[in-house]
């Protein structure tokens, strides 16, 4: 029914009377939820959820970790909060979304057909000098795995591309407003499967008036620390295909923007953090 609501774009009153009629229709006993904001609440217990995160309305920091209980920006002074009309409610007046990468990582290997399609990229992929997938690449299915031999043991062990880019919600010109989603891709599935919506990780979702430019990085940093968790720690997983645990690790090898946002994200690659770190 999530899924009818949201390719349909149907309201929140629609599902909720949907709801009711499925459940006048089932025996006594249902233990389907009351309406959507019970639904809602259900996802979030199975870790589909995101992270609300409060940013600087001027791209200078997030309010989180060390600036989570501050106030005001310690950079620019600008305000956290604004009030709502006739009430004094505190709400932020930019809000970020960023979306846990590791429980997703983990969903992958719930699944025994998904858990064995995360091995093709050692175990089937044909080696014919031909590049059909970025695996087929000199740089990461040889040199990567040469310097990294003890990630490439594991063919489980999650390689991963990048992408962003801006977009106007509205599809408004006039209308003053840009939506940055941050995307990541496992690229040990076939190509038939990686660059499909299932498997397009939609992981920070960055509003703003305008483009968040040469600060995207600000906007990168909770990404950064997981992905820098993932390629230090791993995370203990358990592989439904084998019947195992094991300890996932992940590396982000590629990037995939065009030429403004590739400049715009290579700014922070270049600077603070390297690929390969990743």
């Amino acid at each position: 029914m999530l899924y009818i609501k949201v390719t349909t774009k149907c309201s929140n009153k629609s599902f909720n009377q949907n709801l009711e009629l499925f459940k006048d229709a089932l025996p006594k006993g249902e233990s389907l939820p009351n309406s959507y904001y019970e639904v809602k609440k259900l996802m979030r217990d199975l870790g589909l959820g995101y992270v609300n995160i409060d940013a600087c309305v001027n791209d200078c920091i997030l309010f989180w970790e060390e600036y989570e209980h501050l106030d005001q920006c310690p950079t620019c002074r600008a305000p956290r909060w604004k009030y709502g009309l006739g009430k004094r409610k505190k709400i932020a007046k930019k809000i970020v979304r960023y979306f846990p990468l590791k429980p997703r990582l983990q969903r992958l290997y719930m699944s025994k057909e998904i858990a064995e399609d995360m091995r093709w990229h050692k175990e089937k992929r044909v080696n014919d000098d031909l590049i059909r997938h970025p695996a087929d690449a000199k740089q990461s299915g040889g040199e990567f795995d040469k310097e990294h031999d003890w990630f490439a043991q594991d063919p489980r062990n999650v390689r991963l591309g990048l992408s962003s880019d801006g977009f106007n919600p509205f599809g408004n010109m006039s209308t003053n407003y840009s939506m940055w989603p941050v995307v990541l891709l496992p690229y040990n599935l076939p190509p038939w499967k990686c660059m499909k919506d299932p498997f397009l990780f939609l992981t920070v979702l960055i509003p703003g008036k305008d483009s968040p430019g040469n600060n995207i990085d600000v906007y990168l940093k909770p990404l950064i620390k997981e992905l820098k968790e993932l390629w230090e720690k791993g995370v203990e997983t358990y592989d439904a295909y084998t019947g195992d645990k094991f300890q996932l690790y992940a590396a982000l090898l590629w990037t995939i923007n065009d030429f403004p946002a590739y400049g715009m994200l290579s700014v922070e690659y270049k600077g603070k953090i390297s690929l390969s770190s990743l």
